[in-house]
């Protein structure tokens, strides 16, 4: 059985102009009112106070609302580890991606080391070895950055974790599946490559068939036979003919229903731990054409009908 633990944040993006709130916060409530409870009847549901998002810098940071992002992660944390301590299985609704140290953090307390499959659009690489902010630039968006900082680097405020020694996951264990920048010559983060994450490209992965894409995530992940893994899926790995409504949609991408047999297969097997939904902004879904797309592919990837 799943627990469904709705996170309602923007936090982790940058306003897209003076007086703008990224309307990702308000994912959560729209999917309950297309439907998310009923799809779930026997599933408990929890939501996370989420601190007010704001523009602004903060002292001691240059990533924006990083010291609130601290505290909504550990927050998150606390609602994932109760969640495996009752043996259920987190399904976690955001929201931006800023959320998936919470989602580890949460998993590793309870269940030890852990594999990733990072399925994005964007590899979210940036750190301090690659960006550096400018005097009187903006702040960093987390967004930006959850697979750096899951894999431990960039600012201690949100890569160094009570109870944790190291990084939240290590390289080798965490699969990115989806980049779709990695052939634009202003790349803004091409030292992944010299990592040891396994990257799959938009590009790579439409010359693969579905099942051929699913036996070579689980290559990787078979080398960790011992550790559950956790799933990160952000909706803009869809090519935007589907899925417009995201901070940042782009193509090509995959389809949703190559989307849908990835994530059920990877979901419904004993290892996952769990998964994280995100970057799905309201403001951009007029008519919830989106929404319904979302809640349709999650059934299917669930299994509840």
């Amino acid at each position: 059985m799943e627990k469904i633990i709705l996170v309602p944040s923007g936090l982790g993006l940058n306003l897209l102009y003076e007086g703008h709130i990224p309307g990702t916060f308000r994912a959560p409530a729209v999917l309950m009112h297309h439907g998310l409870d009923k799809m779930f009847p026997s599933c408990n549901f929890v939501t996370v106070p989420c601190p007010e998002y704001s523009p602004e810098c903060e002292p001691g940071t240059d990533i924006l609302n990083g010291h609130k992002l601290r505290q909504l992660n550990l927050r998150l944390a606390d609602e994932v580890e109760a969640a495996h301590h009752r043996n259920l299985k987190p399904v976690v609704i955001g929201g931006d991606c800023a959320i998936l140290p919470g989602a580890l953090l949460g998993s590793r307390r309870q269940l030890g080391q852990l594999a990733l499959v990072h399925i994005d659009g964007h590899s979210d690489f940036r750190h301090p070895g690659n960006w550096k902010r400018e005097p009187g630039a903006r702040p960093g968006a987390a967004a930006g950055m959850d697979l750096a900082l899951v894999t431990g680097r960039g600012e201690p405020l949100l890569t160094a974790w009570p109870g944790i020694e190291g990084s939240l996951v290590q390289d080798d264990a965490v699969i990115q599946l989806g980049e779709r920048e990695s052939l634009l010559e202003d790349y803004e983060w091409p030292d992944i490559v010299g990592t040891d994450i396994r990257r799959i490209t938009i590009f790579d992965a439409l010359k693969l068939p579905d099942h051929h894409l699913i036996n070579v995530i689980f290559e990787r992940l078979n080398l960790f036979p011992e550790m559950p893994y956790w799933i990160h899926l952000d909706m803009d790995v869809l090519d935007s003919s589907e899925m417009s409504a995201v901070d940042c949609p782009g193509n090509p991408g995959l389809s949703s229903e190559t989307l849908v047999n990835l994530c059920r297969e990877l979901f419904r097997n004993m290892r996952c731990c769990g998964i994280t939904v995100t970057i799905y902004d309201p403001d951009l879904d007029h008519e919830g054409t989106a929404a319904k797309l979302i809640l349709d592919m999650l059934r299917s990837i669930t299994n509840n009908t």
